[in-house]
């Protein structure tokens, strides 16, 4: 489901696009699906935009550093990546439930 990128280079753009420039200098435009908490730390879900990825989402530890100035660090623990891979995908449950139940009209009040 995720994969990891070795020496991230990372920058952000206004329209929740990240660009990770990878090690041997290309780039990938992903779009920023999710930040989340997991444990102590925080978690970015990134969607790449080019049609080779299908569907992968790329999984990292998130640290924002001031106000603009962020890191992606790779998650190199099988443990880490598994409770974050597995907080992400209940995140996904979460929201397409919500979605299912705003379509029905129904809202948090209601259920």
């Amino acid at each position: 489901m995720a994969e990891n990128k070795d020496n991230l280079d990372v920058y952000e753009d206004d329209n929740d696009v990240i660009t990770l420039t990878l090690e041997d200098g290309s780039e990938i435009d992903c779009d920023v699906l999710a930040v989340f908490p997991v444990g102590d730390n925080d978690y970015i879900a990134l969607l790449p935009q080019n049609d080779e990825s299908d569907g992968e989402v790329y999984l990292y530890r998130f640290v924002q550093n001031g106000d603009e100035d962020i890191e992606l660090i790779n998650i190199e623990d099988d443990e880490e990546f598994e409770a974050v891979s597995d907080a992400f995908d209940e995140l996904l449950d979460d929201e397409e439930l919500n979605d299912m139940l705003e379509e029905e009209g129904y809202t948090e009040d209601e259920e």
